[in-house]
């Protein structure tokens, strides 16, 4: 694989009462979403709140995921932290397990270091992991990091890296930027925002989609995703999952999904969430479900 394409699963990270995280949910939970027709999994994006991991544990529990029996050319974990030693830590061992790719955030905080001090930052780590094999993602969140990655310098780095530097994860919902991105950068897979803008992006030349919601409704996006692909009419299906995004959006996506897999469960776990989040509620995961009707009768099935 030098360019991924396919739905692609940033998965929630489940926690124990006292904060470690679960084990047992983890792998269950991931394996799930496999089962459900995800083609990847994404540890430790932000739906994961990877921002709110040790780099240890983070370490420890894409492990556990190998160990479990999940093959590492599945997954696309996020490695990007603000300290370049340690986004070459994690990116080193996600690279050294096999995984396909790393989603990498640009060095935020410094927000003034522009496209010159981004690229630096990526190419000297891909020089220190210096590994043929890896892949990376480039993790556009402005709205979160506040630092972006323009087009030129996705173009500028593919240029430099053409075998390292082959995808673009656009999660600011600005379909301009995905668009420029995908003319200016063509041999780079362009994921757009979401679902919600899937099928504009497959006809634009996008390669799938990297979402929050394929934790829960990774069978009909992927429907979706090969339908779309071999041309047939997807109106219906397009509406259905644009309208499960948004009852799960409007109500918080990370503890909007750990409500609703709580209730689905039976298992109290995944209301937890890590600080600064507050925890999620049963009664929200309740509602969620009456809102979302016969279109989340899957979830929790295998």
């Amino acid at each position: 694989m030098t360019r991924p394409q396919g739905t692609i699963a940033p998965i929630l990270t489940p926690f124990e009462d006292d904060g470690r995280i679960a084990r047992d949910l983890w792998v269950s939970h991931a394996k799930w979403v496999l089962g459900q027709g995800a083609h990847f999994l994404s540890p430790f994006g932000t739906t994961g709140e990877a921002l709110s991991v040790s780099l240890r544990e983070r370490m420890q529990a894409l492990e556990w995921l190998v160990e479990a029996g999940i093959a590492p050319d599945r997954l696309m974990p996020g490695t990007g932290v603000t300290a370049l030693p340690e986004t070459v830590e994690l990116s080193a061992h996600a690279v050294g397990l096999g995984c396909a790719a790393v989603m990498v955030l640009p060095s935020f905080f410094y927000t003034g270091a522009g496209d010159n001090g981004q690229a630096r930052y990526y190419s000297e780590l891909i020089e220190k992991v210096a590994k043929p094999s890896m892949r990376v993602i480039l993790y556009h969140i402005p709205q979160n990091s506040g630092v972006a990655i323009s087009p030129a310098l996705t173009a500028r780095l593919n240029k430099a890296f053409p075998d390292t530097v082959v995808a673009y994860k656009d999660s600011a919902g600005d379909w301009n930027n995905t668009a420029a991105v995908i003319a200016a950068a063509p041999d780079v897979a362009v994921f757009p925002s979401s679902e919600a803008q899937l099928t504009k992006g497959l006809a634009s030349g996008a390669a799938g989609c990297i979402s929050a919601t394929v934790n829960l409704n990774a069978a009909a996006i992927r429907r979706l995703y090969d339908a779309a692909l071999k041309g047939e009419d997807v109106t219906e299906a397009d509406a259905a999952i644009k309208a499960f995004r948004k009852v799960i959006q409007d109500r918080g996506l990370i503890p909007a999904m750990k409500a609703v897999l709580a209730v689905r469960s039976g298992d109290r776990r995944w209301l937890d969430l890590r600080a600064p989040h507050q925890n999620a509620t049963l009664e929200s995961g309740q509602a969620l479900l009456a809102a979302l009707g016969s279109g989340a009768d899957h979830i929790g099935r295998n």
